[in-house]
């Protein structure tokens, strides 16, 4: 099966513009195309909101975005607490790039962006720069590198060098993951697709669908988890202070 973007490049008198060393990059591109776009209805949308111009009805797509906009930053603020909303740019944006890069290989003729090493490192060594940034800039590096050591002087060295491989792992095991479950999974539905075109590969579409939907929350998950680790926070600390405090009774 011939892919859709080499052929439109070829249309376009771009013959060989997109080949296989850079296929992945052009749907990486894709992707975050479409995204530009749904920002682009959803701000015009809330814009005319904010100027009471109300429409009649709201678009699905818009509400459909909604729901999900919210729910990640409910679920960051169950993690990492009231700095929860600073963060959100970052994790809304690689939930929902991952998340479209998924779908997008399930359409015939598109491969995904996270079918490719590549991509994922890259958004794995984002989220491991930024949560290590974090932490040194609420922390100080001093204080940061402190929780490196351990609670046990004695024991700093090695838990220094468990804590150090432990940082180094993460980034690793998200790309990973990422890509061993969508290129399994992708793989499984063109094979499918290949055997019987019309009705056998319908199951694995809808288990496609899910699989792209569980492992852009998975990525966000992990990416709000360590935030919250390189901060020191736990989602918790909110509740706690806002409990009345009462003085002891003589």
């Amino acid at each position: 099966m011939r892919l859709v973007l080499p052929a439109i490049a070829d249309k376009l008198g771009f013959k060989d513009a997109i080949n296989e060393s850079n296929i992945h990059i052009a749907h990486a591109l894709l992707a975050l195309l479409i995204i530009t776009i749904l920002g682009i209805i959803f701000k015009r949308y809330m814009r005319n909101i904010d100027e009471r111009i109300v429409p009649a009805k709201k678009p699905s797509l818009v509400g459909f975005i909604e729901i999900i906009a919210e729910a990640i930053l409910r679920l960051m603020e169950s993690i990492i607490g009231k700095d929860a909303r600073q963060f959100y740019p970052l994790i809304g944006a690689l939930f929902f790039y991952i998340l479209i890069s998924n779908l997008i290989g399930l359409i015939p003729g598109f491969i995904a962006a996270t079918d490719n090493i590549n991509t994922n490192v890259a958004c794995s060594l984002t989220v491991f720069v930024y949560y290590n940034y974090v932490g040194i800039k609420k922390n100080g590096i001093k204080n940061y590198l402190k929780e490196f050591m351990g609670p046990v002087i004695w024991l700093a060295p090695l838990m220094f060098v468990i804590e150090l491989i432990s940082h180094v792992v993460r980034p690793v095991s998200l790309s990973v993951r990422l890509f061993g479950n969508m290129i399994g999974d992708h793989m499984v539905l063109q094979m499918f697709s290949s055997i019987i075109p019309l009705l056998l590969p319908i199951p694995f579409l809808f288990l496609g669908l899910f699989v792209a939907l569980i492992q852009a929350f998975v990525f966000t998950l992990l990416s709000i988890i360590y935030i919250s680790l390189a901060m020191g926070t736990h989602g918790h600390e909110d509740t706690h202070d806002e409990q009345p405090k009462y003085k002891e009774e003589s």
